[in-house]
């Protein structure tokens, strides 16, 4: 005993020599006895020792909240790093090895260490550590042990049986042992990203104590409350944890509004990236920088209130014109390429990584071939591949990300831009561009240019990939490369004339479909009008002939996209039979490692040759739509300073109004107003009375003259002649955007006649009105757009015959208690042709073919006015516009929708939303597009395959599944050649046999083989490839025909309840799905599948033991992805939903353009589209981050198989019962499975986010009430006209008032009618019955004694005529917009047009083939009623219905119009809706209508002499106010 000292204990301990107990030095590294020692045993004990010395800190217990994630990541790594030891001791007792007793040792300590450790951190997270790293102690602690854990791991190396198969306990040490690296890199990456948020979310007491002020309940906010990804700490930006809140809400099914999802992050809210790209825009105009780095970004100041609703308009206090000579490519260059570039060195990197899995698959092979290879090789090979997948992995997932983030950016950059030049551009710079190619600029353009952000960094590290591919492959199989890769080469021309064709067929395509929506949108627009005269199948037709056009081009396209996908897909067998084929005959033999390390190089060879000619079509494509974009921007902007003076020059101080020679009215010489005067502007038609006030608010070019406005800044109060109604409630198109004066309101209400109307409305004054007030009569909507003027409060008003539109004591209490009464003292310009009120005026304008003839007070002016007949028939006033000069709204084409129930009469089928109730919560009431909810109904997939045919979706199926079944096959005849060459141990197989270069039978035996199978797959590609592409354009077809075709046979209540862009948005981006997105993932998709499936097969034949780890890894990807698609599916949905208010505001906007800039509210609407684009941009972010939060878990998975199969050939080897060419394939196969695996599930998801247009187009296909269609009509009916109601009763909707009411009457044959009556009465109803554009809910109308109802509409609507209140004319020419059918000819045309009185006009535009414009802004309002005319005077049909036809003509006009009528109609029978008593004194009786009810029935002789005749009435109040005109 007394011989044992410390020599002998660590001799005995360390199981050493004790001459030399405790070497540092052994066998070439560090030794067993210092490592446990001095390197484990010692800082271990240490590390327990001063983390002892926290146990003791003061703790706060009143803290709630959860601590930062940082400090429970270090809680979970100490932990689990003490298990980790716990488990190595229980595994050293069972090994019992010489040494057993030191590694007791060391591990106790390494145990007790983190046991400590673990304490202390809970310790202090409790303390006021809480908010910050911790004791810098702690790391330095943890990385004294890393030394030991190192050294340990190459001993475990270099040291026999650790790594061998056959000792499974040490093998399970050493697996233990490289576990245990993961807890110290954890708690280092925890340390240094520890993920403490600051006080932005919620309010601390102090910066010690942690606690918030909100109660327990708050803590977990809303998801409609929480911002994205900022201040989330590494790891979960990493693995998108914070998502997490976002998916479960969405699996539990609670996704179902904007408002539910994130908030933006700080950089990519549109506030701040729209301000930031107008400074880049101002400094690349100016030629300097942008500013330092700091105040790149500014921060929204509207951040702070961002929770709570309110939005902030800082942005636009000054308003930033995009003006000047500026390139947008350098534009977007400085804002976002800085950005953008530094993340090309990270794709160089993943680039890199990606070509390692070839080279460690050919070392695996190689170590697989050699029997007696240390297991050693093999190990690392797999731990490589592990290590390159996951960096690759996790480096390619965040590379996405933030380039989608950076596209993110540009799109809000660019949608504002488009919308905010909208606003400024000058009316005559617009009106080079159509609505539809404005609203495709924000749309179309837009998305191509963003595009570019995912192509660009593809243009160049494709070829870069290309180029290193090539190198690994010659130094694969050398020279023998050249073979493939000049096939490959041959087919790059071919690539490039394909990509050109392909480009051109898209211009073309692209030029027919805006020329479809377009026409789409003017049929929606003039649904009315096409209903009235059954054209429906006429404008079929047209929509037809255009899409033929378009899918012509769409077939070429399809077609070329084909025989790329032909020569891409079959380009990978073809390269590896010629490199084969030319290595064999070149002498050399064949190995597994050579074969599939090449198969898995040219794998990766196919990759960039195979995008390229995508790429490069996706840049070109957003070069041409850059140029049109860039083409809007260089318009010029309404220049305000330059249009107006700015001094008083011969202008009194009181004098408000100036205006002199402005040459394009064409003359307008000194105008001047007066302040607080009321001018009255009067003239015939087209003599320019709407262009004067446009040229007043400054939308006309100013080219020489002055016009003088005092105060121009405040704005205009505008009433225009075509009101323009915002898709809103009542109460906020009067409000437009001030704050509500309870005073004002009510005094403006009643001002406006607007009270009985607000108390028929089901919700009053909250009541939404449809898109452009399509649920209100014409004569509610002019006084609603007068009643905003109103309350807009302005020192100036232009007021365009708000008048017109109501009837003679409506008028009459307008002017008295509005213009002259509200509007008292304010500056009025009032344009009109109602005669009676021109009296009460303090200056009259007279106006003839743009030149102001005369100007002075009423009484100069009054005379020459009434040149006509004293006998004022048309008492109505008169609407009209210069021919090519639109005024105001009508600058941009009117947006009025055709043929309105009735100037002044009762509403159209009410809106969705008129459906009672209390509040307006309800989606459908408040004319929201209901978001479908759940996952795809099977009848979607159904529709699909129905719409390409049964028997050809089959074949497309077969063709898929025999193509990978001969590319699985071929491959699995190289893997079996190459076992037979390595089984027959034949040295000679591949030599060359004589000098002949024949060779052996055997290789001649395999390469015939395997050349067949080839041609057999090149085959099935060909197959599949144009079969898809069939089928594609048949499933398109399909859905536009049964599309169009149930649209245009929907109910008149559809269109008076869906808003226009809701319809659109099914014919222009959905059926773009439905053409081009949804079968060009759909193919991936389908190739995805069937690529797994093979791969499986493949995999499992090849190694059986990987179905042991691929079952759960199969279990974790089905329920990671339906985790996923979940959410992903609502989050499309809602990119859709918030997609059609952007849009939608955007057409409603350039509609409404001129009362927007004529009451400076333009920053208003470019906050309200700002606020729109965000909620949209939300969306959109969080369904990209979805996407990528599902993409890195399927990396990891495909990082496991690959792993996992790389261990088991490992083990499978040390067992020698394994393949090397079956390995081979396997691994080949696996390294391209993260890949599959994403694909699969992005291609599904995405395939799924198509599919959910055609659920939106088989809505309206198979969902749409449409009108009855049966056709039985005798041929010769009607030979009478005789109209009879028996008891008529219509309601719009269940739950409303009736607006017919029991209504019985007869008229008989030939009789004129005259029908009058007050809003809401049923007039316009009455016409609407006739024609069946709503059904009966009880009661009949006979037609010379047929029931209607039993009559077919087609033929009962062409044997009516209409002449509508409202004018609709279509784009074209004269003669189409006449006789669109094409059925009289040109004499009868030109006849007709003289009788209408519009020859002059017509002769002066270029006869019957001069086009009328868009929906007819080249005439004036009153001359598109003269054209409606002229189309009711060309049929033939025994009943007449004239609704308020001469509104918008003058006297003299209209006078000679009712003779015409009277003339051309004498024995037909005539039913005329009219506000004005004169013009239907000489009818045969007059019905008088009221609540639906008919009241009176008689002669007018017979009513007027009546005291109780409510007829009498009307006919006193309209007689007193002529006769208050008499001189």
């Amino acid at each position: 005993m007394s011989d044992f000292g410390p020599a002998e204990l660590v001799a005995g301990l360390c199981h050493t020599d004790e001459r030399n107990p405790f070497s540092l030095w052994q066998d070439g590294h560090v030794s067993p006895c210092f490592n446990q020692l001095v390197l484990g045993a010692l800082p271990h004990a240490g590390t327990a020792v001063f983390c002892a010395c926290y146990l003791g800190v003061a703790r706060y217990l009143l803290l709630q909240a959860p601590p930062p994630c940082g400090w429970t990541l270090r809680l979970v790594a100490a932990l689990l790093a003490a298990l980790l030891f716990v488990a190595d001791v229980a595994l050293v007792g069972v090994v019992q090895q010489g040494d057993m007793y030191l590694d007791l040792l060391t591990d106790g300590c390494a145990v007790l260490a983190w046991l400590v450790h673990f304490s202390a951190i809970t310790v202090l997270q409790k303390t006021s550590f809480r908010r910050t790293r911790g004791p810098p102690l702690l790391p330095l602690l943890v990385l004294l042990s890393v030394p030991n854990l190192v050294v340990t791991l190459t001993i475990y190396c270099k040291t026999d049986g650790y790594l061998n198969a056959t000792e499974p306990l040490k093998l399970a040490r050493f697996v233990l042992a490289s576990a245990r690296t993961l807890p110290p890199l954890v708690y280092l990456l925890a340390f240094a990203f520890p993920c403490i948020s600051d006080s932005g979310y919620t309010l601390y007491i102090n910066a010690v104590d942690g606690s918030p002020l909100v109660p327990e309940s708050r803590l977990r906010p809303d998801t409609g409350e929480m911002v994205a990804e900022d201040r989330s700490g590494c790891g979960s930006r990493l693995f998108y944890l914070w998502l997490t809140p976002l998916l479960r809400r969405g699996q539990r099914g609670e996704l179902d509004r904007p408002a539910d999802v994130y908030h933006l992050p700080r950089k990519l809210r549109t506030s701040v990236v729209c301000r930031y790209f107008h400074q880049c825009w101002e400094a690349c105009r100016r030629g300097a920088a942008v500013g330092d780095g700091r105040d790149q970004w500014p921060r929204p100041v509207g951040g702070r209130n961002l929770l709570n609703g309110s939005w902030s308009s800082h942005y636009l206090e000054e308003p930033l014109e995009l003006e000047g000579d500026v390139g947008l490519l350098r534009v977007l260059h400085k804002a976002f390429g800085l950005r953008y570039y530094l993340l090309g060195v990270l794709k160089v990197v993943v680039n890199m990584l990606s070509f390692t899995g070839p080279l460690l698959l050919s070392g695996l092979v190689t170590f697989m071939e050699e029997d007696g290879a240390p297991v050693s090789r093999g190990a690392w090979c797999a731990l490589g591949l592990f290590a390159t997948t996951l960096l690759s992995s996790v480096l390619r997932n965040f590379f996405v990300f933030e380039v989608s983030k950076v596209a993110l950016s540009a799109r809000a950059a660019l949608v504002s831009a488009v919308y905010g030049k909208a606003l400024r551009v000058s009316g005559s710079g617009l009106a080079s561009f159509t609505l539809g190619e404005v609203v495709n600029l924000m749309s179309t353009d837009v998305d191509r240019v963003v595009n570019f952000f995912n192509s660009f960094h593809e243009l160049w590290s494709l070829p870069f990939s290309f180029a290193v591919a090539l190198y690994l492959l010659y130094l694969q199989v050398g020279v023998a490369f050249l073979g493939g890769l000049g096939v490959a080469l041959l087919l790059v021309p071919l690539n490039k004339l394909l990509a050109s064709r392909i480009i051109s067929n898209n211009r073309d395509m692209l030029r027919y479909k805006d020329s479809r929506v377009k026409l789409m949108t003017e049929i929606l627009f003039g649904i009315r009008v096409i209903k009235f005269y059954n054209w429906e199948s006429h404008f079929a037709q047209k929509v037809a002939d255009c899409r033929q056009q378009e899918l012509s081009h769409l077939r070429a396209i399809k077609y070329l996209d084909a025989m790329c996908v032909y020569t891409w897909a079959a380009l990978p067998v073809v390269i590896s039979i010629l490199t084969f084929v030319t290595f064999v005959m070149l002498g050399h033999q064949l190995t597994a490692a050579k074969v599939f390390t090449t198969l898995a190089l040219v794998g990766m060879l196919i990759i960039p040759l195979n995008s390229f000619p995508w790429v490069l079509n996706g840049i070109l494509e957003s070069k041409v739509s850059l140029e049109r974009i860039q083409r809007f921007f260089s318009l010029t902007n309404q220049n305000l300073q330059a249009h107006y003076a700015l001094e008083r020059t011969n202008v009194g101080e009181n004098k408000v109004i100036k205006l002199t020679s402005l040459p394009n009215v064409p003359r307008l010489w000194c105008v001047v107003g007066l302040c607080g005067s009321l001018v009255v502007v009067v003239g015939e038609v087209g003599c320019g009375k709407s262009s004067l006030l446009a040229a007043v608010a400054g939308e006309l070019h100013r080219l020489s003259g002055v016009v003088y406005v005092a105060d121009r800044e405040v704005g205009f109060g505008l009433a225009s002649q075509e009101p323009w109604i915002q898709h809103a409630s009542v109460r906020d198109n009067i409000l437009f955007g001030k704050d509500y004066d309870p005073d004002l309101y009510q005094a403006v209400v009643q001002a406006c006649a607007l009270a009985d109307d607000l108390n028929v409305l089901p919700n009053g004054d909250k009541t939404e009105v449809g898109e452009n007030g399509v649920t209100l009569s014409g004569g509610q909507k002019a006084r609603l757009a007068l009643a905003r003027a109103a309350y807009m409060d302005k020192d100036v008003y232009l007021l365009d015959d708000p008048l017109a539109a109501v009837d003679a004591d409506v008028a009459e209490h307008l002017m008295q208690k509005c213009v002259l009464g509200l509007l008292r003292g304010k500056t009025r310009i009032l344009c009109t042709h109602r005669i009676e009120f021109v009296d009460r005026a303090d200056t009259v304008v007279l106006m003839e073919n743009g030149t102001i003839v005369k100007t002075g007070p009423p009484a100069e002016i009054l005379p020459l006015v009434e040149a006509a007949p004293k006998q004022r028939k048309n008492d109505h006033n008169v609407k009209e516009k210069r021919g090519k000069s639109s005024g105001l709204d009508s600058v941009f084409g009117s947006k009025s929708g055709a043929a309105e129930p009735d100037d002044d009469d009762e509403p159209g089928p009410p809106a969705d939303l008129w459906s009672g109730g209390d509040d307006g919560d309800d989606p459908e009431r408040s004319g929201e597009e209901q978001k479908l909810a759940g996952g795809l109904a099977w009848r979607v997939y159904q529709t699909y395959w129905a719409a390409m045919g049964g028997a050809l979706a089959s074949s497309v199926l077969m063709s898929l599944l025999l193509m990978q079944a001969s590319k699985n096959v071929s491959d699995w005849w190289l893997s079996h050649w190459i076992s037979q060459l390595k089984n027959n141990g034949s040295a000679a197989t591949g030599e060359l046999v004589s000098s002949h270069l024949n060779v052996s039978a055997d290789v001649r035996f395999y390469l015939t083989v395997y050349t067949s199978i080839a041609a057999a797959n090149t085959v099935f590609t060909a197959l599949r490839a144009f079969l898809f592409a069939y089928g594609a354009i048949c499933a398109a077809t399909a859905v536009h025909n049964r599309l169009l075709d149930r649209v245009l046979k929907a109910t008149v209540t559809f269109f008076d309840t869906t808003p226009l862009g809701r319809v659109l948005n099914r014919f222009s981006s959905d059926l773009y799905s439905v053409d081009d997105s949804l079968p060009f993932i759909l193919n991936i998709l389908l190739a995805n599948a069937f690529g797994l499936l093979g791969m499986l097969v493949v995999m499992s034949y090849g190694l059986p033991w990987v179905l042991v780890p691929l079952l759960p890894l199969a279990l974790l990807y089905h329920h990671t992805q339906r985790f996923y698609r979940h959410t992903s599916r609502e989050l499309k949905r809602l990119c859709s939903l918030t997609l059609s208010p952007v849009y939608s505001h955007f057409s409603e906007t350039l509609t409404g353009l001129a009362t927007i800039r004529a009451s400076g509210s333009t920053a208003r609407f470019e906050e309200e589209s700002a606020k729109r684009l965000e909620q949209n941009q939300r969306c959109l972010f969080l369904s990209n981050a979805a996407m990528q939060w599902l993409d890195i878990r399927l990396q990891l998975i495909g990082v496991a198989v690959v792993t996992g199969i790389a261990v088991i050939a490992v083990v499978q080897h040390q067992f020698h019962s394994v393949d090397p060419g079956l390995v081979g394939l396997s691994l080949s196969y696996a390294l391209s499975i993260t890949s599959l695996l994403s694909g699969l599930i992005f291609s599904f998801a995405q395939t799924e986010m198509q599919l959910v247009s055609v659920e939106r187009t088989e809505e309206y296909s198979s969902g749409l009430p449409t009108e009855p269609q049966h056709q039985n009509l005798p041929s010769a009916w009607p030979e009478k006209g005789q109209v009879e109601f028996r008891g008529a009763v219509l309601s719009y909707r269940d739950g409303l008032p009736n607006a017919l009411d029991g209504v019985s009457l007869s008229v008989r044959p030939g009789e004129k009618v005259g029908v009058v009556g007050r809003t809401g009465s049923g007039k316009s109803t009455l016409f609407l019955a006739l024609f069946r554009m709503v059904e009966l809910n009880r009661g009949q109308i006979l037609l010379d004694g047929l029931d209607l109802s039993a009559v077919g509409l087609g033929q009962l609507r062409s044997r009516l005529a209409i002449i509508p209140q409202d004018p609709f004319l279509f784009s074209g020419t004269i003669r189409e917009n006449l006789d669109p059918c094409g059925r009289q000819p040109d004499e009868q045309l030109l006849d007709v047009l003289d009788q209408c009185h519009l020859s002059p006009v017509v002769e002066r535009m270029g006869g019957l083939d001069a086009e009328v414009g868009e929906r007819g802004k080249c005439f004036s309002v009153g001359q598109r009623q003269l054209l409606c005319l002229a189309r009711a005077l060309l049929t033939q049909a025994k009943v007449l219905c004239i609704d308020e036809a001469t509104a918008s003509v003058d006297q003299r006009t209209d006078k000679l119009l009712q003779q015409t009528i009277r003339e051309k109609f004498q024995d037909k029978t005539v039913l005329t809706i009219a506000h004005r008593i004169n013009t239907i004194m000489d009818c045969d009786r007059v019905l008088v209508m009221h609540a639906g009810k008919v009241v009176e029935f008689d002669t007018p002789l017979a009513l007027c002499q009546s005291d109780q005749s409510v007829f009498r009435r009307l006919f006193v109040i309209s007689s007193h106010l002529l006769l208050q005109k008499e001189p």
